[in-house]
This record gives C-alpha cells, sequence and structure tokens, in this order.
C-alpha cells in the first residue's frame, strides 16, 4: 500500500446506526424486558379513567355507596402500586440499557482508535477525539435511555389515550385532534436546524476542548511568554461562540416546547367546550367527560413529548454521525494477506531507491536513498534540520506506508511482513519524548511490564541516569507527573531510552533523543550502548557529530539524499558537506567553553 492511500470515512447520518446494532442484539433481552413494563404501565394508567368514570357516574345518578367509592379508590390504589413498581423496571432495564450501551460503545471506539496510524492523529486534533469520547457518547446514551423511553412511550400512550377517547366519542375525538398535524410540520422543520444548531455546539465544543488541552500542556511556555491573559482572552472567546451556539440551538429547543404545549392546550380547550355540549344534550355521561379530559391529558405528555424526544434523537444521531467518522477511518498500514514469518535474531536493513512523500505534500521528504545497514552495526545519522532523518525513522518504525521493494529487512520487503512482526523487532525512541503520569519505575518499564527492579536499573545506568533518580524523593517509585513535568528535558530523553533499551530488540533506533542532554554524557552514553548492543542493529540521529565518532559508519542526508556515507575519518576525507558541519559545530563548542 502506498502513502498517497488515504482512510476511508463513515458516511454518517441514519447509516451510522450500525454502531450500536450489535449492542442492541446483546442487551436485547434487557431491552424487551423494559418495554414490556413500560407498556404495562401505560396500560394501568388507562384503568384510572375508567375506574373515575364510574365512581363519577354512581355520584351523578345518586346511587353512589361507601363501599362502591372504597372500591374505586382501592382499586385505584392498586394500580397505582403496579404503576410505581412497573416504573422502576423500566428505569432499572432501559436506562441501564442505554449505559451498557454507552460503555460498550465507548470501549469500541478507543479500541478503534488504537489500530489507526499517525497520520489520522495528525489531522484529528486530541481535544476532539475527547469531546467525542465524552460529550458525544453522553448524548448517544441519553438518545438510547430517557429518548427511546419518551418515545415508546408517547406512541404508546399517544395510541392508547387515541383508542379510548374514540371508544367514548369518535367525533369528540376528531375534533381535539385538529391542532396536532400543525404540530407535526412545525417539528419537522424544526427538528432540521435542531440537526445543524447542534453539530455546530459540538464541533465548537471540541475546539474549546482542544484549547484547553493545548494550554494545559504547554503551561510552562505560556508563563516564560507571558502569554496568560492572551491565552485565557482566547479561551474566553471560543467559550463565548460555544455560549451563543448553545443559545440558538436552545432558541430551537425552546421552541418545540412551547408548541407542543399550546397544541395540547388548545387540544383541551376544543374539548371543553365540544365536551361539555354533548354532556348538556345527553350524548355523553358526565363520567364520560371526566374519563375523557383524563384520557386527554394521559395524550398531551405524547404531545408534549414530540419536541423533547426530537430533541434528544437529533442530538443523539449527530453525535453518533460524528462517532461514526472516526469508527469508519481505516488505518493506512494493513497486513499483507499472507505474511512472511520475519526471523528472530539480528537485522539486517537495506534501503533500495526509497522514495517517500508525504500526503498532501509538494517535494519529497526522501529522495533514491539506497545503502545497506548490516546487522549489529552502529550506525549514525546527521544533517540539517529538515534533511529527512526524522522520516526515514519513521518508515523503518513501520508508521507511515511505503511502495514494494524498497525497505527490506533481512532481505525480506517490509511489505511482506506484518506490522506486529516488525514493530516486535524495533525498539523506537522518538524526538518527542512522551512520559506517563506514573512512576519512574512503570515509565521504563511501559513495553515490558514483567522485567525485575535489577533490569530497570540496568537499564537506566546504561543510559546515566540511575544515579539521579535514586537522587529523587522516592526514587524509583517517584512519580514524575503529567508527560514527566517534574524532570529537566535531559532526565526525561534518558529515562525513554532506557524504555527502549529494557525492550531488548534487535533493531534500536535512535531519533535525536538526546538533544537536550550535554556532549560529554552523550558521548558516555553512546559508548555505553555500543558495550550493550553487540548482536543488536542501531541507527542513531543526532545534530552533534562529535558523539558519533566512534560509530562503524556515518550517513549524512540532505535534503531527502543520501549525500555520504563512511567513518568519521573516511568522512572528513571525501565529503565537504560533512567536514564544514564538523567545523561549525566545533567551533560553537569552543565559544561555549570561551
Amino acid at each position: 500500500m502506498t502513502n498517497q492511500q488515504q482512510p476511508r470515512w463513515g458516511t454518517g447520518g441514519i447509516s451510522a446506526l450500525w454502531l450500536i446494532r450489535p449492542f442492541v442484539r446483546r442487551y436485547f433481552p434487557r431491552l424487551i424486558g423494559g418495554l414490556l413494563a413500560l407498556l404495562i404501565v401505560d396500560l394501568l394508567q388507562l384503568g384510572i379513567p375508567r375506574l373515575v368514570k364510574r365512581a363519577v357516574d354512581l355520584l351523578a345518578n345518586g346511587v353512589a355507596s361507601q363501599m362502591a367509592l372504597a372500591q374505586s379508590a382501592l382499586a385505584i390504589f392498586l394500580l397505582a402500586l403496579g404503576i410505581a413498581g412497573c416504573r422502576f423496571v423500566w428505569r432499572y432495564l432501559i436506562l441501564g440499557f442505554s449505559r451498557l450501551v454507552e460503555r460498550d460503545l465507548r470501549d469500541d471506539f478507543f479500541r478503534h482508535l488504537l489500530t489507526l496510524d499517525w497520520p489520522f492523529f495528525q489531522k484529528n486534533p486530541v481535544g476532539s477525539i475527547m469531546a467525542l469520547a465524552t460529550n458525544d457518547l453522553a448524548a448517544v446514551q441519553l438518545a438510547g435511555g430517557m429518548g427511546l423511553v419518551a418515545c415508546a412511550d408517547a406512541v404508546i400512550m399517544g395510541i392508547a389515550a387515541l383508542a379510548c377517547m374514540a371508544y367514548i366519542s369518535p367525533h369528540l375525538t376528531l375534533i381535539a385532534v385538529i391542532p396536532m398535524p400543525l404540530l407535526a410540520l412545525l417539528t419537522r422543520v424544526l427538528s432540521a436546524r435542531l440537526h445543524r444548531r447542534f453539530l455546530k455546539v459540538q464541533e465548537q465544543f471540541s475546539r474549546l476542548t482542544e484549547f484547553a488541552r493545548g494550554t494545559i500542556t504547554s503551561i510552562r511556555l505560556l508563563k516564560a511568554y507571558t502569554q496568560e491573559d492572551p491565552q485565557a482572552e482566547g479561551f474566553s472567546r471560543l467559550g463565548r461562540q460555544y455560549q451563543r451556539d448553545n443559545i440558538l440551538l436552545a432558541r430551537v429547543h425552546g421552541t418545540l416546547f412551547p408548541i407542543s404545549g399550546l397544541v395540547s392546550n388548545i387540544s383541551l380547550l376544543l374539548a371543553i367546550f365540544f365536551g361539555g355540549r354533548l354532556v348538556i344534550v345527553g350524548v355523553i355521561t358526565v363520567g364520560d367527560f371526566v374519563a375523557f379530559i383524563s384520557y386527554l391529558y394521559l395524550l398531551t405528555w405524547p404531545m408534549m413529548a414530540v419536541g423533547w424526544v426530537t430533541n434528544l434523537f437529533q442530538r443523539g444521531m449527530t453525535s453518533l454521525g460524528r462517532l461514526d467518522e472516526i469508527m469508519g477511518a481505516r488505518p493506512i498500514l494493513v497486513n499483507p494477506a499472507q505474511p512472511v514469518p520475519f526471523s528472530t535474531g539480528s537485522t539486517e536493513i537495506s534501503l533500495r531507491n526509497l522514495y517517500f512523500r508525504y500526503a498532501g505534500q509538494g517535494q519529497a521528504a526522501l529522495t533514491e536513498v539506497s545503502c545497506v545497514i548490516r546487522a549489529g552495526e552502529i550506525v549514525g545519522l546527521v544533517g540539517r534540520s529538515g534533511s529527512g532523518k526524522s522520516t526515514l525513522c519513521h518508515l523503518l518504525a513501520r508508521q507511515y506506508p511505503v511502495p514494494d521493494g524498497v525497505i527490506f529487512l533481512n532481505d525480506v520487503d517490509i511489505n511482506r511482513l506484518s506490522l506486529a512482526s516488525v514493530r516486535l523487532h524495533v525498539a523506537y525512541v522518538p524526538q518527542d519524548v512522551l512520559l506517563f503520569s506514573d512512576t519512574v519505575a512503570a515509565n521504563i518499564a511501559f513495553g515490558n511490564p514483567e522485567a525485575s527492579q535489577e533490569q530497570i536499573e540496568m537499564a537506566a545506568r546504561i543510559c546515566r541516569i540511575h544515579e539521579e533518580i535514586l537522587g529523587l524523593s522516592e526514587g524509583y517509585q517517584t512519580r514524575i507527573g503529567e508527560r514527566g513535568v517534574k524532570l529537566s528535558g535531559g532526565q526525561r530523553q534518558r529515562i525513554a531510552l532506557a524504555r527502549a533499551i529494557l525492550l531488548d530488540r534487535p533493531l534500536l533506533i535512535i531519533d535525536d533523543s538526546l538533544s537536550a542532554v550535554d556532549l560529554e554524557t552523550e558521548q558516555e552514553i553512546i559508548s555505553g550502548l555500543a558495550a550493550f548492543l553487540p548482536g543488536r542493529t542501531c541507527l542513531i540521529v543526532s545534530h552533534r557529530i562529535a558523539p558519533l565518532r566512534d560509530a562503524a559508519r556515518i550517513m549524512v542526508l540532505e535534503e531527502g539524499r543520501l549525500l555520504a556515507q563512511g567513518n568519521h575519518l573516511q568522512l572528513l576525507a571525501t565529503s565537504p558537506f560533512y567536514r564544514t558541519m564538523c567545523e561549525q559545530q566545533q567551533m560553537r563548542h569552543q565559544e561555549k567553553e570561551l
């Protein structure tokens, strides 16, 4: 697969329902049980107006007795108990169903994120992804919980109440439902606006979250540049826009509820006016009239629920569509159909006219790079910033796809090897060191959690960080804060290098990961690596040439091309570019000493 291929995205909308279909199947018995309990509640509620009708008719006809009224009251009480019990059941089952769906969808979302490549995360800010994992999932849960309940309840109760009303008086029922088409029309119009405005709210929330994340992670830089006030103003500006978007959303949402209430009250007005006339002329009894009004009140909730349910479902579908875009993304790097077994032991790297260009970039990052890094060889890689050094490391670590026939490991095309097998052979230390908010020991043992304390300390000694760790408040058990904020830049880099060494893999790639360490310490670390690395292949990227003088070979990159290669003395004699780099660095070093 070439580096030009792009991830495939989901379509969103109604098709996004495929995301929750497996969970609906998984928890279907719970859902059905909850809906049955809801159905029972609605049916029990329909019985109360019938009992009230009977009591009112007895009173109106003057034939009521205390025993008859007591029986009606007891029946209503028992129905109320049944309603309360079944309401608890449906709340437990259906709301529990929505929480289980939310949990499983969040797990699937997180697992899917772990399958995606680095280019995906370059295009999608962390704040946006966090908003999806929190705010959008909460909207889906609310739609699948209270939204589902309200919808089912409104449908069941609406149909049943209309049937009971029609049983009392079809003519009066037709009159009472005259305003309802207006509600349906307005709901259809407003729901489209609701979708668009909620989408804007969620997108703005993503921007707000990303801004807050970036501010917190760069707090030291902000303070150093005294940018607290501008950053606070930037956050406030985003917050004001978020507030404005929410107000626009609230206008639509707020319109639905009053309209629903207005329609239900108009229906009630029509029922009282025309129903009262039917009682006067004796078409229906007083009990029928009271029961009809009671059923109309039961129908009021479905009419009121139209606005709320529409809001919940539109929010849920919008969020589900946003989640579907991420869940529809596919990794650019894929395993071959029939991967070739990767031999264990030392690793030889062969580059054959390697050409690579990042997607969307006009200029190639690497052009016609050809060389062989022999198994067990320590090779230095130098060059100006932007010459392609890190790009080569990324490709060897299988973070980006390459064409067939350009990178070979032990004479096997890298595209014929499974991604896991290649990555399990590589210990990679990137430029941007990442440490976790955990102990020093846990950070070093991140890739090898079964490592003993002795092994952890051995890796730390090789990286010349052991004594400094012992000087911390709790030694190896010291918690280092978010991204290692309690440590210096050099300490963070050496802990990250110790983590890679502890993996004990055949290929070690160090991508300028000692830039914050002083020159003498860097030379000591590389000398210690030489003693640790017999039989292992090591590629060391550095802007400083001095620590690489003892490397078996040094490769020089310039503008994505392999300009020269050889040991230090050979390059001094044959490469003017390398010689100039050495002289410039030596002069800068002498100036610092003075």
